[in-house]
């Protein structure tokens, strides 16, 4: 009855530690597309997403990886600096959503502006790491 218990016991503080390593590595990529965002790069950018993203914008417009990429590398979209609060990660097997706050500096097509928006993003365990699939964001109301 006892070793039952310990097996148990033991089972749920590893359970316990394999989430919270994985919840700091989906972190470490959310801060990892939060820099590219800010300073692209198109090598790290195609290795950090999924060929299949969806990429949504609080304006209802929805892009591609390809396009997603291509108005980063472009300057389309110019992030001067983002700010990242309140977020929350929920990890459930290879799939991890991540809720946060984006505060961000923009420049888009030498325009100075500030964005404040609700983002979520979806997160894949692909064998290299955790790979962007989602992101959706809604305007703060």
């Amino acid at each position: 009855m006892i070793i039952k218990k310990l097996l148990i016991f033991s089972s749920l503080i590893l359970a316990s530690n394999l989430s919270f390593g994985q919840k700091t590595e989906v972190e470490a990529a959310v801060k990892a597309l939060t820099a590219l965002m800010v300073t692209p790069d198109s090598v790290a950018l195609n290795k950090l997403i999924l060929n299949d993203l969806s990429y949504g914008h609080s304006s209802g417009k929805v892009q591609t990886k390809q396009e997603f990429m291509h108005s980063l590398l472009s300057g389309e979209s110019d992030f001067v600096n983002i700010n990242l609060t309140d977020q929350t990660v929920i990890v459930q097997n290879k799939t991890a959503l991540v809720r946060h706050m984006l505060n961000a500096k923009t420049n888009d097509k030498n325009v100075p502006g500030t964005v404040k928006l609700q983002i979520l993003l979806v997160w894949s365990k692909e064998k290299a790491g955790w790979k962007l699939l989602g992101r959706q964001a809604v305007k703060v109301p």
